[in-house]
């Protein structure tokens, strides 16, 4: 008997294969070049000051270092917007090979004008990958697993951070040569090179397909995806939601919405601050709050917070393991508000821990408290929360808004950090961050339960 005379599967309530599980991992790239970018600005940071370009102002670390985030930003609306009129294939395998180019070009120069730019265009088409990696996700799973894998996907990035400082760790160990800051973004260029020759096997998206009205090229791309024995669900009838989607966008800032606005948009600017502003320069924080053993010169200590680093990844790695398997199954607004004031009260520990010499562990452990709660909590709710309140015809528009103020905020977290660090030391920087993370928690609770009954009416 052919596969084709046995058993069909409709492509909403087929199980699992491991054809989504490929899909699932090539698809997930963006996130992983996104968790592995934030980790080389972190580690290329020190080192900048510490070989070439010890006088660069503080602000102008500030902005360079920013330049990556900004990229997603413009990546995330560009990508967006010309993918939805000339289909997504071209600027799916567009994406990795812009990261290939200018992660190539870092490692043959020293220049910092070279590296901002690059880090622009890096983070341009990590941008483009946000925008397009999760449509394929979500569009090819079977309905009961979209959101778990929407959410593994996204704690891909978590793996791009824990690869990314145990390669920088390694090579700054065994060279014990500052100067090698720019070849780290060589490994930047084999992932993402791999990344282009895996989505070789990818076809057009079927989602996009279907709602140009082509729902044949769309089903006969769903069995190159999923088997012969697979068929269409209901992503045929995508185009008939075309008219209401785009006439509800004009809709998205009327006073009715203004609430979905603020809960969906402005956390997810302050978790910014958790996950890039304290994230990007952990281990310049981890030096500055003293929790690195004195080395004999500032390139070895500065090696060593990469190791401790590490150990703290591994935090990040398991908050989201909780988020996606426990927390997750609690109320989002309750999940959200609590992650915001335990992250707080971890970092809280840290900045006592400093100011009063408290135990290692006391510092430290805070530290780690805030990753893990961080992680499980606001990381995965402030993404999956515009999905939860918008309606049908809203969702597009809300997601688009929350995404951008998401970033506004990573962006403005990054920026400042460097001047803060010049002004008050990791002292300021924490207060400034337990001040912004408890704004978070504070808007989510004081808004959240009002807009959830709203949309349960």
């Amino acid at each position: 008997m052919t596969e084709n005379q046995g058993p069909k599967y409709n492509m909403d309530t087929m199980p699992i294969r491991w054809r989504h599980i490929r899909i699932l991992i090539i698809a997930s790239a963006g996130q992983f070049f996104g968790g592995a970018l934030a980790i080389l600005i972190g580690v290329i940071a020190p080192l900048i000051a510490i070989t070439h370009h010890p006088e660069l102002s503080s602000w102008l670390q500030g902005f360079i270092f920013s330049a990556g985030l900004i990229g997603i930003m413009a990546g995330s609306l560009f990508f967006g917007h010309f993918s939805d009129k000339y289909g997504y294939l071209f600027f799916f395998r567009l994406c990795p090979m812009l990261i290939a180019g200018a992660s190539l070009w870092i490692f043959f120069s020293h220049s910092i004008i070279i590296l901002t730019i690059c880090l622009l265009v890096i983070g341009f088409a990590i941008g483009g990958a946000y925008a397009l990696d999760p449509s394929y996700v979500s569009e090819i799973m079977p309905e009961k697993w979209r959101r778990t894998m929407l959410g593994i996907s996204k704690a891909s990035s978590g793996l791009g951070n824990i690869l990314m400082i145990l390669i920088a760790w390694s090579v700054l160990k065994t060279s014990s040569n500052p100067e090698l800051w720019n070849r780290l973004f060589l490994f930047l260029t084999i992932f993402a090179t791999a990344t282009f020759l895996a989505r070789l096997w990818f076809v057009e998206s079927p989602e996009w397909l279907a709602l140009h009205g082509k729902v044949q090229e769309a089903e006969k791309n769903i069995r190159h995806f999923l088997g012969e024995d697979v068929y269409i669900g209901k992503l045929a009838y995508k185009k008939a939601q075309i008219p209401l989607i785009q006439s509800s966008k004009k809709d998205i800032f009327t006073p009715g919405n203004i609430k979905r606005v603020i809960l969906s948009g402005i956390p997810w600017g302050c978790e910014g601050m958790g996950v890039y502003g304290i994230g990007i320069f952990t281990p310049i924080l981890l030096m500055t709050l003293g929790l690195i053993p004195n080395g004999t010169n500032l390139f070895e200590k500065t090696v060593e917070s990469f190791r401790f680093t590490f150990y703290i990844n591994l935090f990040v790695m398991l908050g989201f393991v909780l988020g996606l398997t426990v927390v997750r199954k609690f109320n989002i607004i309750r999940t959200q508000t609590t992650g915001f004031f335990i992250c707080s009260a971890g970092l809280i520990a840290t900045l006592l821990g400093y100011l009063y010499n408290g135990s290692l562990w006391l510092t430290l452990g805070g530290f780690l408290l805030f990753e893990l709660a961080l992680n499980a909590g606001p990381h995965l709710t402030t993404f999956e929360l515009p999905s939860r309140i918008y309606s049908l015809q809203e969702r597009a528009g809300g997601e688009g808004i929350a995404s951008a103020l998401g970033k506004l905020g990573a962006i403005i977290a990054t920026f400042i950090i460097p001047p803060l660090l010049k002004a008050g030391g990791g002292k300021l920087v924490l207060t400034v961050a337990i001040v912004i993370l408890l704004s978070g928690g504070v808007l989510t609770m004081l808004v959240g339960p009002k807009v959830m009954k709203e949309k349960r009416e």
